[in-house]
């Protein structure tokens, strides 16, 4: 009595290959954008500009010759991904400042000092403006009391994008006054806003304690 053996499944086969390489390339295109964003906070990051470029070509060697020694072997992923992770490690490490040459609507940081129901805010910015740019008698004292809080508005403004957007809270207190919360990047003397850098550490934050006129006037009668 004999038993017949059945062949292995030619379709079978083909599909776990197919399957195989589909994820093998996806590793290795999740790696490249990894890499890529790698080189690109080495060269935008780097506190030193001299040494930018210099450990952007580094990463990028590195690469390379893993790439060269191991092809397209797992421990060639493995290592890219390590390279990356290092990266990745310092650059959540870098920490903020608050030295440096800010601009003058962002110089200054808010603080408080509490009485019971009576606060004075010091450092509030209340700037007359005459463009964007061009702007005098910023910052100034105000008490207001906690008893005296009538409501909260939420401002949300956008540019242009409608998934990127900014809130701002304003709260309102006794004799019409409205005290707005907004935190903002703080741009230093020469630098501008842009949207692939706010992707990077390259601008710290501050939360802006202001006259609601100042940033709601800023966004609807001076910015164009």
């Amino acid at each position: 009595m004999s038993t017949a053996v059945a062949g292995a499944n030619p379709t079978r086969g083909l599909a776990a290959r197919w399957l195989t390489g589909l994820g093998l390339a996806l590793v290795w295109f999740v790696l490249a954008v990894l890499s890529l964003w790698a080189m690109a906070a080495l060269y935008i990051d780097v506190r030193w500009s001299s040494l930018r470029l210099p450990l952007t070509i580094l990463y990028a060697v590195m690469l390379v010759v893993i790439l060269a020694r191991y092809k397209l072997h797992i421990r060639a992923a493995l290592l890219c991904f390590g390279c990356f992770c290092l990266v990745l490690l310092w650059w959540l490490n870098l920490k903020p400042t608050n030295i440096a040459d800010w601009q003058g609507d962002v110089d200054r940081p808010a603080w408080v000092e509490m009485d019971g129901d009576r606060i004075i805010i010091h450092n509030l910015r209340n700037c007359d403006y005459r463009t964007e740019t061009d702007y005098s008698n910023c910052w100034s004292d105000r008490t207001v009391n906690l008893s005296d809080l009538r409501g909260a508005d939420l401002f949300f403004t956008t540019w242009g994008v409608r998934w990127i957007g900014h809130p701002i809270v304003s709260f309102q207190f006794g004799n019409n006054q409205h005290v707005a919360f907004s935190i903002e990047a703080r741009y230093k003397g020469d630098q501008a806003y842009s949207a692939v850098l706010g992707f990077f550490r390259q601008y710290e934050l501050i939360f802006v304690v202001a006259d609601e006129r100042d940033v709601i006037r800023l966004r609807t009668n001076i910015r164009k």
